[in-house]
C-alpha cells in the first residue's frame, strides 16, 4: 500500500453527502506533463468475500436513493465513516494513476491500494467558484483548475468519437425539516465540476475494465449498452420530420452530430427535450460477464467506447466491489478475491442479480419522487407551460421544463357513451380532432394546470397514493380545455401552503454520480 498522503486530494459531491466513495489530484509534472489520480474508497479493505457483510451486500447490491432517505447497501459505519473518504482524515483507497500530457492523452496508467488524505471536501458549487475566482491560488484550487482543464480535453475527445449527451429531467426537493413535507420543487442544474467528476470517472472505470479483461478474460465484471434498433426511433423521426429534421441512427456519432444540429432558433429548450425523448429510444445498459458475450458485444453504445465497467462508487454499488476484487487480483497474485471472480456461472448468475436490483432501485426511485411530487402540489393548482413528450390513445404525456416533472392530459371521459374530444390517429403518431381541425403532437407546446386529484384511487388506497393530474389549459379544445371561468375557480379554492415560511433543507433525489445509470 502506496503513501499518498502528500498529494493535494480533494473530493467534489453534492451538499451533506457523507458516503464519499472518490476523491481526485491533479499535478504538474516537470515535463509539462500532468499526474492525475483518481482515489476509490477501500471498501474491499473491510468487506471480504464470504463474510455475512458481504453476502448481504451482495443481495441487496445497491444502495437506493430516495427523496427523504437513502437505504444503504452497507452499514453506515463503514459507508458514512470508516470507508468514506471524508477531508483532514487519512483513509485507505484504491487508486487509478495516470501520466496525461497537455491533450489528456494516457501516456501511463497504474493501480495500487493507498493512504490518502483528503484536503478538502467540496460541494460541487463550492470547486466551481474555486475554479472561477482568480484571486484563488493555493494547490489544491490549482489542482481543480488542472482537473477541468484536462476533463474539457477527455469530454471533447469522447464527444468526437460519438459519445452520447442525452438528457433526462431531475427533481430537486426543499423539505421543511421538522415535518419533510417538501415546500418547493424545481429541475436540477448541473454545474462544470459535475462534468469534471464525471469525466474523470469514466476515465477510471474505461481503464479498469480494460485491466481485469487483460487478466480475466472468461470473467469479468463489465458493464454494456447495447445499440437501440433503428424502429426504436420512428415515432420520434415522424414527428420531427415536419420541423425538418431528421436523426442520423446509423451510428452512436452520427445520432450525436445529428442531435448536435437539431436545434429550433424560436424554441431554445427544443434541443434539450429532444435528448430528453432520445434517451428513451435507447436500450437498457447492464452488467455481464465477459466470458457469456463476444468482444463485439462488449461495447457501450452511449460512452462510445469499446469497453466499459463500474469501479468508482464501491460504498453503494456491489457490482464495484466486486470489480475491485478483479482489480487487486490482476495486480496481486496473494490477494483474496474469492471463487466467484473466476466461475463463470456464478459471475453471471451474481451479473443478473445486480442487473435486477437496479432496475428496482430507479424504480423505488422514480416513485419516491411521485410521491412527493404529489405531496407538493397537495391542495394548490397551479398553471404551467410545457411540452408534449408522449403520445397515447387515451391522452398525451407532458413535461413541465420548471419543475421537471411529467403528467398525462387525459383525452377520454368518465362519462359514459361520451365521444372523445380527440382521438389517436395511428399514421399520424397523433391525437385529433373528430373535425381534423385540431391536433397534439410530439413536441407541441401547451399550457396546463397541476393539481392532485382527490379522488381516492381505491377505497384502500390513502391519500398519499392519489395521482397528480394535468388539465390542458392551451390550445383551447372543444370538451378538453378548461375554460377561464373554470380555472379562475379553480385557482380561488386551491390552498395556501401552511409551511411556506419554515426552515428548510435541500435534498436531491438523485445522487449526482453523473455515471450511475451509464
Amino acid at each position: 500500500r502506496r503513501d499518498l498522503r502528500e498529494l493535494n486530494v480533494c473530493s467534489i459531491d453534492p451538499p451533506g453527502c457523507t458516503d464519499i466513495d472518490d476523491a481526485l489530484h491533479a499535478v504538474e509534472l516537470p515535463n509539462g506533463n500532468f499526474q492525475v489520480g483518481v482515489h476509490i474508497a477501500d471498501v474491499t479493505n473491510f468487506v471480504k468475500p464470504g463474510m455475512a457483510m458481504d453476502v448481504e451486500a451482495a443481495h441487496r447490491s445497491t444502495t437506493v436513493y430516495l427523496v427523504d432517505r437513502r437505504i444503504d447497501m452497507l452499514p453506515e459505519l463503514l459507508g458514512t465513516n470508516l470507508c468514506s473518504l471524508m477531508s483532514k482524515v487519512d483513509r485507505l483507497a484504491f487508486s487509478c494513476m495516470w501520466e496525461l500530457d497537455r491533450d489528456a492523452n494516457i501516456v501511463s496508467a497504474t493501480f495500487y491500494k493507498s493512504v490518502i488524505h483528503s484536503k478538502a471536501s467540496f460541494t460541487y458549487e463550492e470547486a466551481q467558484n474555486r475554479i472561477d475566482d482568480p484571486s484563488i491560488n493555493d494547490p489544491i484550487t490549482k489542482s481543480v483548475r488542472n482537473l477541468n482543464m484536462l476533463a474539457k480535453k477527455l469530454r471533447q475527445r469522447r464527444m468526437d468519437a460519438g459519445a452520447l449527451t442525452l438528457s433526462s429531467p431531475e427533481v430537486r426537493f426543499r423539505l421543511e425539516n421538522d415535518s419533510q413535507d417538501p415546500v418547493d420543487v424545481e429541475m436540477k442544474a448541473l454545474k462544470e465540476t459535475n462534468a469534471l467528476v464525471e469525466e474523470f470517472m469514466l476515465l477510471a472505470n474505461i481503464s479498469v475494465a480494460r485491466k481485469i479483461y487483460e487478466h480475466f478474460p472468461d470473467s469479468s465484471l463489465l458493464r454494456r449498452h447495447p445499440e437501440p434498433p433503428a424502429q426504436n426511433f420512428d415515432n420520434l423521426q415522424h414527428a420531427l420530420k415536419p420541423l425538418g429534421i431528421q436523426l442520423e441512427t446509423g451510428s452512436s456519432l452520427a445520432l450525436a452530430q445529428s442531435l448536435d444540429r437539431a436545434v429550433l432558433s424560436s424554441d431554445p429548450y427544443f434541443n434539450n427535450l429532444l435528448r430528453i425523448l432520445t434517451t428513451r429510444c435507447m436500450m437498457q445498459a447492464q452488467y455481464f460477464c465477459s466470458g457469456t458475450h463476444t468482444p463485439e458485444e462488449f461495447r457501450h453504445y452511449g460512452l462510445a467506447t469499446e469497453i466499459y465497467t463500474h469501479f468508482t462508487s464501491p460504498i453503494r454499488r456491489y457490482s464495484d466491489v466486486m470489480v475491485h476484487r478483479l482489480l487487486h487480483a490482476s495486480i496481486d497474485r496473494d490477494a483474496d478475491y474469492g471463487s466467484v471472480l473466476t466461475d463463470k456461472t456464478k459471475m453471471n448468475e451474481q451479473c443478473d442479480v445486480l442487473n435486477h436490483r437496479h432496475r428496482m432501485a430507479q424504480q423505488a426511485g422514480r416513485s419516491s419522487v411521485e410521491l412527493y411530487t404529489n405531496l407538493f402540489f397537495k391542495g394548490k393548482t397551479i398553471e404551467e407551460p410545457g411540452y408534449v413528450t408522449q403520445i397515447l390513445k387515451n391522452g398525451f404525456g407532458v413535461l413541465i421544463p420548471s419543475y421537471g416533472i411529467e403528467g398525462v392530459v387525459y383525452t377520454t371521459s368518465k362519462d359514459a357513451g361520451a365521444v372523445p374530444a380527440l382521438a389517436y390517429d395511428q399514421a399520424a403518431h397523433a391525437l385529433v380532432s373528430p373535425d381534423d381541425k385540431q391536433s397534439i403532437a410530439l413536441f407541441q407546446r401547451v399550457r396546463v394546470i397541476l393539481q392532485v386529484d382527490d379522488t381516492p384511487v381505491s377505497a384502500n388506497v390513502s391519500s398519499m397514493r392519489r395521482k397528480l393530474s394535468l388539465r390542458l389549459v392551451e390550445p383551447q379544445i372543444a370538451g378538453l380545455a378548461v375554460g377561464a371561468d373554470e380555472l379562475a375557480a379553480l385557482q380561488a379554492a386551491a390552498k395556501p401552503s401552511a409551511s411556506e415560511e419554515s426552515k428548510i433543507v435541500e435534498l436531491v433525489t438523485k445522487h449526482p454520480d453523473q455515471v450511475h445509470n451509464v
